[in-house]
């Protein structure tokens, strides 16, 4: 009897092929051959779950987004029963950066996407913008409840504030990458910005 495909597990094991080729070399240079090559697997049977390129890098991201969620929950387990909303804001934003590898990669891909989306059409007409909003209306919620319950300083602003936490984040986690800032000097610069936000620090 031949032996039953799980074609969700062989697209998974493909999309983790081209996080660690895109992880090495870019995903600029990630090409379909070489994902093939590290799944183990042939070209043709790539193109028979991604007939484009263009497919494979947007469920490669989809991908990455699943794996940084998972993340994020165990983060969140280490906190403790009822995580407050810095816990889970800090627990969102220093899994973002890159102070490991799983960190490293996803912000190297996650960026390097948004990068090939702005001059690439077919990149650029698929939905990727929608994670980044998403993002931001989760730390908007989250600094709001904080608000609510006399959390944070007079006068804060969610909006204001999660887009300028996910800018920090962006820009902190790049420095990283290029070798300007340590891990440790990022992290201090992130937790000097939610002080400037919320009353007290997460126990």
């Amino acid at each position: 009897m031949p032996k039953r495909v799980d074609h969700a597990e062989r697209r998974a094991e493909i999309a983790e092929a081209l996080l660690r080729v895109a992880g090495r070399r870019g995903l600029h240079a990630a090409r379909m051959r070489d994902v093939a090559a590290e799944a183990g697997v042939s070209l043709r049977l790539v193109q028979y779950y991604f007939d484009t390129k263009e497919k494979l890098l947007l469920y490669g991201l989809e991908h990455l987004t699943e794996r940084f969620g998972e993340r994020v929950a165990a983060r969140l387990r280490a906190a403790g029963d009822n995580p407050g909303p810095r816990a889970v804001i800090e627990a969102i934003l220093t899994t973002s950066l890159p102070t490991d590898e799983a960190g490293r990669t996803f912000h190297l891909v996650y960026t390097s996407y948004a990068i090939l989306a702005v001059t690439d059409e077919a990149l650029a007409s698929q939905p990727f913008i929608r994670s980044p909003e998403a993002a931001e209306e989760q730390l908007t919620d989250l600094l709001n409840k904080a608000r609510d319950a006399n959390l944070t300083h007079p006068g804060t602003d969610p909006r204001l504030e999660a887009t300028t936490l996910l800018a920090l984040t962006a820009g902190l986690g790049t420095s990283i990458l290029v070798g300007q800032r340590s891990p440790e000097s990022a992290v201090a610069v992130l937790e000097r910005q939610l002080d400037r936000i919320f009353r007290e620090r997460a126990s």
